[in-house]
């Protein structure tokens, strides 16, 4: 599974990580290494993409951002979030401490589980060092 600063870092040429996103993006699934996403991963990609510069967004065009979603999309499969990731996501709301924003990140570990995905790259292992029991985490 793809975090969304993954994503975020395969579109801004300017962070450090660019390159490296690029890759995961582009060569692994090229090579043959399922990539997945989500429709969270993808809405909290294009409300960044879209968010004015100055609120530490990218200020894409919503046409642009769509555009590199498709791209992505094409690339990756996409896990539905159903009732079964719904029932995922409130058993890790027990079993693991979090709240408020917390909750979008146990959502990404929930749907993961639901499909059998057992691996997350992403940008912010600190984040996500809670689901360690669950998945795997690569940092970019």
């Amino acid at each position: 599974m793809l975090d969304t600063n993954v994503l975020l870092a395969a579109t801004d040429e300017g962070r450090a990580e660019h390159r490296d996103a690029l890759t995961v993006v582009n060569e692994w699934a090229a090579g043959g290494t399922t990539l997945c996403t989500s429709g969270q991963i993808l809405r909290e990609y294009l409300a960044v993409a879209t968010r004015p510069a100055e609120n530490n967004g990218f200020g894409l065009k919503p046409a642009d951002a769509v555009c590199n979603v498709r791209a992505f999309r094409e690339r990756t499969a996409f896990l539905a979030e159903d009732a079964t990731v719904a029932d995922r996501l409130h058993g890790l709301l027990t079993d693991v401490e979090c709240g408020g924003k917390q909750v979008h990140d146990a959502n990404v570990i929930a749907t993961m589980l639901a499909h059998g995905v057992s691996t997350l790259v992403t940008m912010n292992v600190a984040d996500f060092a809670r689901y360690e029991r669950y998945v795997s985490l690569v940092e970019l």
